[in-house]
């Protein structure tokens, strides 16, 4: 599409007749070159036919019925200075979309290769527009355009790209991919990191405005027919979005696969004694949940209650007697069973922690004498939530090795209730691989000061990190790489004000990169080491791992929050696809935690930290399915309303992907006595039975 200088071989054809029309061309250009400051797409010629492009075209049927004149002889003297000047436009139309290919991929996150053309920027912006771009060039909306929403008439238009896209009531399309295309190919080859877009255009506009424009380029018949003309003009160069109020549109999920649905008991469940807390009203809450078929409940088996006191000394009491009722109950209702967390971290300090339970008190008095044992910052404050990764493999603990301190505790819970594990009683095992019992590192602790939305800090800065940092260093060949970035900021920088996260910034260099994929791979060998251990301690028995959403500043290039978590997801990056590659490995499902802190809390603001809680959800169930590995989900917040039920049924159940994927199971956070409540009690009922595809009375809120 690009228009390039004639060759010489060209030049010599070349009669005089269009010796004359390449010198009106010529001027014709140089009026262009007055005129770029229209806003078109420089140095480019798209089919799209203007009032200057008919003009044009009557000149040049006007020069080929003229005759040749017969002052030729003068023209011939300059035929090399034509060809300059051609060469020169074509330069500096080269240079200007040089310019605009490397803007649109630092500032917009467009994957385009390195010698992207023109057509790849035009199907990157009709695929983020909702289009359907095949491999041959063909063009077409993902839906009909006859489908576009109706518009209230109170509906305001803003110019401003700060306002979220309209939410409909199917899941998004991953990073401009339509749903109907969604897999990993397509994903790796076209998609925009960072960037949700809606299933339909985000750049819809009212009736009123679709009138106003078909004056300038046609009728909307035209319109729908040009793959380059989708959408009104300015909606596009003004990128206008609709302001419409969201509000979750309910599905009927009437048989669809079941998601068994299981509930997460109290933190408290179990005191620090061991002891099973208030067993007849425990009794009496699971009976009324079996009554509507829940299929079982989740609870925490803490490190810090079981081994309390001394290396290898387990009580187990309070966790016996909550399965024997299980198992009591199952033989009365039929079909509850448990699944237990491996919790080794503490609990308290956390956003929903109402209990404290630290870790044993061996661990901390070891801890005293050697802090290193913990996650450390780089100003050396330490984080007693869970042991560090460096000494998964250092006998530090009593002679011990952390891994081997897992796989003991791992073992010794298989062997005491082998009864409960052989009649089904314990159907999965959690695996707690980091804080929260989830796999990251601690780059966010609120006792140390984080609040949302900010990126965190790297957690490597204990002597046993380092020493692991020093050897990769060492092994590169780059000794002075043995330290870890010095200009991240804090825990609540933004990736701007750093000179590691910001765009362009030391994360992308040749230190920056060997750092986070060094960092990031300490992520993965500690997993797949305790994983390991696992499924030899638990054979026979799913184990399963946790995930949390870290969503805010991924509609950047760096990605900082996800960074300093471990996943090395930048803008040229796929971070999750080696953690899939080693679940998959160990046969391991995958707990997603949903991130719907943006349905339940009107108060968060996605804009201000670039947050995209949906794209990031795509990306790794995308990931997942696409390796076949189960996905269980898990809510992040508390939920009791149907807005919030509806939400976490479309992200269960996705409605538009094409391979009818879903969840394997639900774990609901968590049982109190607010669910308890008529109308809250009502609507978890009627939430668990379109979880298992069942038929409800009504639909509407």
């Amino acid at each position: 599409m690009q228009r390039f200088a004639a060759s010489e071989e060209d030049d010599d054809e070349m009669g005089m007749d269009v010796k004359e029309e390449d010198e009106d061309e010529d001027d014709d250009d140089d009026d262009e070159e007055k005129n770029m400051g229209t806003p078109t797409v420089v140095g480019v010629d798209v089919g799209i036919v203007s009032t200057s492009g008919n003009k044009r075209f009557k000149q040049h049927q006007l020069y080929q019925d003229q005759p040749t004149p017969q002052g030729g002889g003068s023209r011939r003297c300059r035929p090399q200075e034509e060809k300059e000047r051609t060469k020169l436009r074509e330069r500096q139309r080269r240079a200007i979309t040089a310019k605009i290919l490397a803007g649109l991929r630092r500032h917009g996150n467009y994957n385009l290769r390195v010698r992207a053309d023109i057509n790849d920027v035009i199907a990157a912006l009709a695929r983020e527009a909702g289009w359907v771009v095949l491999p041959d060039g063909t063009t077409f909306p993902s839906r009909p355009q006859g489908a576009r929403p109706t518009v209230a008439p109170s509906a305001t238009v803003t110019s401003s790209s700060t306002h979220m896209p309209v939410q409909h009531s199917s899941p998004p399309s991953l990073r401009g991919i339509p749903p109907g295309h969604q897999n990993t190919a397509d994903h790796n080859a076209s998609h925009m990191k960072g960037v949700f877009l809606p299933s339909s255009s985000p750049y819809d506009v009212s009736p009123v405005d679709r009138s106003q424009t078909s004056s300038i380029i046609g009728d909307e018949g035209d319109m729908q027919n040009d793959p380059l003309l989708g959408g009104p003009i300015n909606a596009v160069d003004n990128r206008q979005i609709v302001d419409i109020p969201t509000k979750s549109q309910e599905h009927d999920f009437t048989g669809t696969p079941l998601v068994p649905v299981y509930i997460m008991l109290p933190l408290g469940v179990i005191n620090m004694k061991c002891e099973l807390v208030d067993p007849d009203g425990l009794v009496k809450q699971l009976k009324v949940l079996k009554s509507i078929n829940v299929d079982g409940v989740m609870v925490d088996c803490w490190w810090g209650v079981v081994e309390a006191h001394a290396p290898q000394e387990y009580n187990w009491n309070g966790y016996k007697r909550l399965f024997q009722i299980v198992q009591e109950l199952k033989m009365k209702l039929q079909g509850l069973s448990q699944r237990v967390l491996m919790s080794f971290h503490e609990c308290g300090g956390n956003v929903g922690d109402d209990v404290c339970i630290p870790l044993p008190h061996w661990v901390a008095e070891i801890g005293r004498s050697n802090p290193d044992i913990f996650f450390t910052d780089r100003l050396g404050r330490r984080n007693t939530e869970c042991l560090s990764w460096g000494v998964d493999k250092e006998r530090v603990l009593r002679g011990r090795t952390a891994a081997e301190v897992y796989f003991d505790f791992m073992r010794r819970f298989r062997v005491e209730f082998d009864e409960f594990f052989e009649n089904g009683i314990i159907s999965m095992i959690v695996i707690g691989l980091g804080p929260c019992g989830e796999l990251r590192y601690p780059s966010t602790p609120v006792k140390h000061g984080w609040r949302y939305p900010g990126i965190g800090e790297f957690q490597c800065y204990d002597q046993y990190l380092l020493k692991s940092l020093r050897k990769a260093a060492e092994l590169r060949g780059h000794s002075f790489w043995a330290r870890g970035p010095d200009n991240t900021g804090f825990y609540n920088s933004r990736p701007q004000e750093t000179g590691f996260f910001c765009d362009g910034g030391d994360y992308d260099g040749y230190y920056g990169r060997f750092f986070l994929s060094w960092y990031s791979q300490v992520l993965v060998d500690h997993c797949d080491r305790v994983l390991f251990l696992a499924k030899l301690a638990f054979e026979g028995t799913c184990i399963a791992t946790k995930l949390s959403g870290i969503h805010w500043w991924y509609k950047t290039a760096s990605h900082a929050a996800e960074l300093t978590a471990g996943f090395y997801n930048s803008c040229n990056r796929d971070g999750y696809v080696s953690v899939m590659a080693m679940l998959k490995r160990h046969g391991a499902t995958l707990c997603f935690m949903s991130s719907e802190i943006g349905m339940f809390d009107n108060h968060v603001n996605f804009s201000e930290a670039l947050a995209d809680p949906e794209g990031l959800a795509w990306q790794v169930l995308n990931a997942a399915w696409d390796g076949c590995i189960p996905v269980a989900g898990e809510n992040s917040l508390p939920c009791h309303d149907r807005e919030g039920y509806n939400y976490l049924l479309d992200k269960a159940k996705p409605i538009s992907d094409p391979d009818g994927r879903h969840f394997s199971s639900f774990t609901y956070l968590r049982l109190s006595q607010l669910l308890f409540e008529p109308q809250k009690f009502i609507e978890f009922e009627r939430f668990v039975k379109r979880m298992h595809g069942e038929p409800v009375l009504e639909y509407q809120t």
